[in-house]
Order: C-alpha cells, then structure tokens, then sequence
C-alpha cells in the first residue's frame, strides 16, 4: 500500500479563514481522509506552537503526526505523549547564522526603521519576524536587509508575505537553510517518503518555495492573486490549481485540498467519491 505524506498549510489554506467561502462538508471530508492508516498529517505554517495549538482547537482541525512551525525554523513530533521538538534540525539550521543569536541579528538590523517587531511570542531562536507597511517596496528592503546580512557573514533566508485580515506585511528573517520546502525535504528524509508519495497544499507567498519546487503541491482556489501569477509558469505535472466543481465543491480550503489529493491519487480519488456518497445515503 502506497503511503501519502499530506503536508498543508493552515491560514487560508485548511482554515477557512479568509474572504471567500467555504464548502459545506469539505473539512469533515478532510478529517476522514487523514484517519486513514496510509495518510500522514503535516501541518506546515508560520504560526508558533501555541498559535497552531489555538487553531486546532478553534477550528476542530484534525492532529497532525508533525508540525513544521514557525515558517520551517522548527518541527515537533506530536506524540501521545506532547510535542517533542526535532533538535536536528535545529542543530542543521544553526551555522547559517554564525553564532549570532537572535537578539545580535535584531540589533543589525536596527538601521531599517521601517522594520517593527512582531510581539515575543512570535519570535523564537532561528525565527525573527517582523510587520512591515504593505506598501513598502519589499524587493528593495529585503536586497538591502541581505546585503547587511551578508557583510556580518550571514546566510539568511527573508520571507515576505501579506496577513490580508491585519493589512500588514509580514517579513520573516531565518537561517538560509530554514523554510517550508528544506523542512518538508527533512521530514521526508527523516520518515521515509519519496517525492511521488508527498503533496502539498498552500495559498500564499511564503508557499511559493514550496509550490515551484517539483514537489507535487496545490494551490487553492481562493489562493492569493499574486501567487497564483506567479505559479502561473510552473509545471503542471507537480503544481495543480484547484478549480472547484470536484465533489460539487468550491476548490476553496480543504475542498481545494481534497480536489489534489485527488487529481495526485486516482485511488484516493475513488475513495472520496465513496464516502461522499455514502454520507449522501446517510442524510
């Protein structure tokens, strides 16, 4: 039995959180799916662990076998017994930024006024964020913020994305090897999953690594314009946008990611049918 690592996104993505709306039954569905034995749950966002926490509990969302936090600077194990953090990784990510802590990195990067912290809670050891005006010309800022960077001898990776809810910009500074995609290579490494056994699901800019990588991903429908421009040339074979009408439903949320599990896995794609039809026979 082939096994399937789901690895998705949570803002916008599994929750349902954004402007548009979501399909009635999409996220039972979703729940079902991941029960199976051959499904491994991932959950890949930029929220903190008791942010993803909240959100699991506020959104009745499914547990995860892992969670890759804090934009890929950290992974945790969920066990019955907690959350065990993956200290590998951390120990992988560290010499990117050569033995400054993140308190060293905030005061280098001082000299950008525009930068304002984000509260402590969303910071950790390999993970400084920051809000930004969505205004600001964010390709000029963060060429800038890595030429700083690189003169003090370090290997960054800036992440820039928009919180529509807040109005805000939002820019995460991490260790060069520390993001979605390097932290989702590691879990596969780490477990066993090869490339054509993985899909991922997401929606917005700090996805993007991820959604142009080759790995088979999909996009939402009710993704962000911009990144489904930028997708726009990507290989069909390993990015499939989500259109909706699968199901009977929208391809927004967790309906968008039940259309790629099952534009990916015509076996799976069998087995949502049935259930669906058996909740149908149901009701």
């Amino acid at each position: 039995m082939r096994r399937l690592l789901l690895c998705t996104d949570l803002d916008r993505t599994l929750i349902a959180n954004g402007a548009q709306t979501a399909a009635k039954g999409a996220l039972a569905l979703f729940r079902q799916l991941v029960r199976r034995e051959d499904v491994t749950l991932a959950y890949v966002s930029g929220r903190h662990r008791a942010l993803i926490e909240r959100a699991m509990f506020d959104f009745d969302l499914p547990e995860p076998a892992f969670v890759i936090a804090d934009v890929g600077s950290t992974i945790y194990q969920v066990l019955p017994s907690g959350w065990q953090k993956n200290e590998v990784w951390c120990a992988q990510i560290a010499p990117d930024w050569h033995g400054l802590t993140h308190d060293d990195l905030c005061r280098l990067l001082a000299v950008f006024p525009v930068l304002q912290l984000q509260p402590r809670e969303q910071q950790n050891r390999h993970k400084l964020s920051y809000h930004v005006a969505p205004e600001v010309d964010a390709a000029k800022l963060m060429g800038e913020m890595d030429a700083c960077l690189t003169g003090a001898h370090i290997r960054a990776n800036l992440i820039w994305s928009i919180d529509e809810p807040g109005g805000l910009g939002l820019l995460d500074v991490l260790p060069a090897s520390a993001n979605k995609l390097h932290a989702i290579r590691f879990l596969m490494q780490q477990s066993g999953f090869p490339e054509r056994d993985v899909i991922f699901a997401g929606d917005s800019g700090n996805d993007l690594e991820v959604l142009l990588s080759g790995l088979p991903s999909v996009l939402v429908a009710n993704a962000d314009p911009q990144v489904k421009s930028q997708t726009a040339a990507a290989n069909p074979d390993t990015l499939y946008l989500a259109q909706g009408g699968y199901l009977g439903m929208n391809g927004n949320y967790s309906a968008g990611i039940l259309e790629g599990v099952a534009h990916y896995h015509p076996a799976l794609d069998v087995w949502l049918r049935a259930q669906q039809l058996k909740f149908l026979g149901d009701h």
